[in-house]
């Protein structure tokens, strides 16, 4: 559409213009399969988990760090 006809649009006719547009770029998308989609779920609960243990052990060094400096 050139810029003239988009300035003549209503409201209406916009949303409904813009909702097509969503509807074809949806089309366009790749979606993972049920496999994929497991393996990816997997992969970052796992990463989460190792990511969430790294930060408890580094913060109850700290902890001990401080306590020992500063005294219970």
């Amino acid at each position: 559409m050139s810029e003239n006809s988009e300035k003549e649009l209503n409201i209406f006719q916009r949303v409904a213009l813009f909702y097509r547009q969503v509807l074809n770029e949806l089309r366009k998308v790749v979606w993972p399969s049920r496999n994929m989609l497991t393996t990816y779920t997997a992969v970052v609960l796992v990463f989460v988990t190792f990511v969430i243990a790294v930060v408890s052990i580094f913060d109850l060094g700290i902890t001990q760090l401080v306590l020992f400096i500063f005294g219970e």
